[in-house]
């Protein structure tokens, strides 16, 4: 999967979230603050996720 289909998975997920949390009448900047900790979580696992595996190492010389 790659990186920016990952990411904008994740984007629809924090709209979810911040929709809910509009409909259940938090505050606008405690939003922001939620939204802002799970787009860094995203972006952490997202290139965790995506990279490539490194290549085996050889036998020491």
């Amino acid at each position: 999967m790659s990186f920016a289909l990952y990411i904008v998975g994740f984007i629809l997920i924090i709209a979810g979230v911040a929709w809910a949390l509009v409909a259940a009448g938090v505050a606008m900047f405690k939003i922001a603050i939620v939204a802002i900790i799970l787009l860094g979580i995203a972006i952490l696992s997202g290139v965790v996720k995506t990279r490539p595996k490194d290549p085996p190492r050889g036998p020491l010389a």
